[in-house]
């Protein structure tokens, strides 16, 4: 099972190499080779290049960092798979826009549609996000709603142990009331 990733890479845990292999990619990020496995199944890191049979798939820096994010934003959000991939999609949409924004010979209204292709992307973040914080306060709604009638169950219950109400009715055996 995943366990909590880290928000980001601490420095002891930067690759002092170029790449690494994924037992040790697993270990920076939190989780198991199966898991980066599936996610480079499933295509939310990208597939490993070919390689001649018996070596070891090596993971670059980006990919590190790349699924490191990945980690983050569903245990974060608490996202399924399919939300987090959007969320990824748009996110390496934005620094594309970012790399083509840097350049100092972008026109004008190339770079207007460049800033409005980006606030496309962070309205797409933005929706997912705010769905799952409408989720969740709906769940804290529901669980207040539930710990207030809890409480009140607990004062009736004192109130009765207390003597306010007078004792309490018997408890039918039968289930059904006497006349």
């Amino acid at each position: 099972m995943d366990q909590t990733p880290p928000s980001h890479l601490p420095p002891s845990c930067e690759p002092r190499r170029e790449s690494l292999r994924i037992g040790d990619v697993a270990r920076l990020v939190g989780t198991t080779p199966r898991t980066i496995r599936y996610y480079e199944e499933i295509g939310l890191l990208p597939e490993a290049p070919a390689r001649p049979a018996g070596q070891h798939r090596l993971y670059t820096h980006a990919e590190v960092e790349r699924l490191a994010e990945a980690m983050r934003l569903k245990h974060l959000l608490g996202v399924s798979l399919e939300e987090l991939k959007t969320l990824l999609t748009a996110e390496e949409a934005r620094a594309e826009v970012r790399a083509q924004l840097r350049r100092e010979d972008v026109e004008p209204t190339r770079r207007l549609e460049l800033l409005n292709e980006a606030l496309g992307h962070l309205d797409r973040q933005l929706e997912l996000v705010r769905h799952r914080a409408g989720e969740l306060r709906k769940l804290e709604h529901e669980l207040c709603e539930t710990r207030k009638r809890v409480r009140r169950k607990i004062r009736e219950q004192n109130a009765h142990a207390e003597g306010a109400f007078g004792p309490e009715p018997a408890l039918e055996l039968s289930g059904e009331s006497q006349s």
